[in-house]
């Protein structure tokens, strides 16, 4: 993964961000242990800006271990929240360019070729959107859906 040195403003900035943004995402699902899983689901990111698949079903209380891929030679990241979340984040992505690279509960970041795994439990009916929230890749379309149900 990417290191980058990070000003303390930079720290404080992202320890907010992050905490603020892991409140939303948790109405809508939570992380899950691997052991928990029993579906594993494929998503590749890639330079077309693009997730494969964008759209993803799954089931009220289902518990899946998404299996990411950066297929691309540009950095990428995947976050997952409701839309008005992951806009907001994006927002301060532009605004705080050296932020560093994230791996919370609820997004990950891989560089050119690399693979990680987030495990996640959707408790409820409805919608949990993701995207790539790195400046400019969000605006070009990488986003996504889960349609819980």
């Amino acid at each position: 993964m990417r290191i980058r040195s990070i000003s303390a403003l930079s720290a404080l900035l992202l320890a907010s961000t992050a905490h603020a943004h892991n409140d939303a995402a948790h109405d809508m699902g939570a992380m899950a242990a691997h052991a928990q899983t029993a579906r594993i689901i494929e998503i590749t990111m890639d330079d077309t800006m693009r997730f494969l698949p964008d759209q993803i079903e799954v089931q009220p209380g289902e518990t899946v271990r998404l299996k990411i891929h950066n297929a691309g030679k540009l950095p990428h990241e995947i976050v997952l929240g409701e839309m008005g979340e992951i806009l907001a984040h994006a927002e301060e992505m532009r605004a705080h360019p050296d932020m560093p690279a994230h791996h919370e509960t609820n997004a990950l970041a891989l560089d050119p070729g690399q693979s990680g795994e987030l495990s996640w439990t959707f408790p409820h009916h409805g919608m949990l959107d993701f995207a790539c929230t790195i400046p400019g890749h969000f605006e070009a379309g990488m986003k996504g859906r889960f349609v819980i149900g």
